[in-house]
């Protein structure tokens, strides 16, 4: 038996809620791509500076993936057009950004 295949004791192994989104900013529309890592990520697609779709898809996809509302959300973007923008609404739901 390799060690891929033997089973942690007296470690914690407890799933923890986490949404992971990744974001392509267009100029006039923004594509998101959003799930936990277990299931199959769900992808929308919101006009560019709407964030408050962008929140809404959120909401979504924390209710799809059945992740409670202390869940963190990791976001990433590349830098520059609409970035920051994203990073100063994040405010409104706590989530770790990364940007490129």
């Amino acid at each position: 038996m390799d060690a891929s295949d033997t089973a942690l004791r007296g470690q914690n192994t407890t799933a923890v809620d986490q949404l992971y989104m990744a974001f392509e900013l267009g100029e006039k529309s923004w594509k998101l791509s959003l799930g936990d890592g277990r299931r199959a990520p769900s992808r929308c697609t919101v006009a560019a500076g709407d964030t408050m779709a962008v929140l809404a898809a959120v909401e979504n996809a924390m209710a799809r993936c059945h992740l409670g509302a202390d869940a963190q959300v990791y976001s990433c973007y590349e830098a520059g057009r609409d970035g920051f923008c994203l990073r100063s609404t994040s405010g409104a739901h706590p989530c770790q950004t990364t940007s490129f």
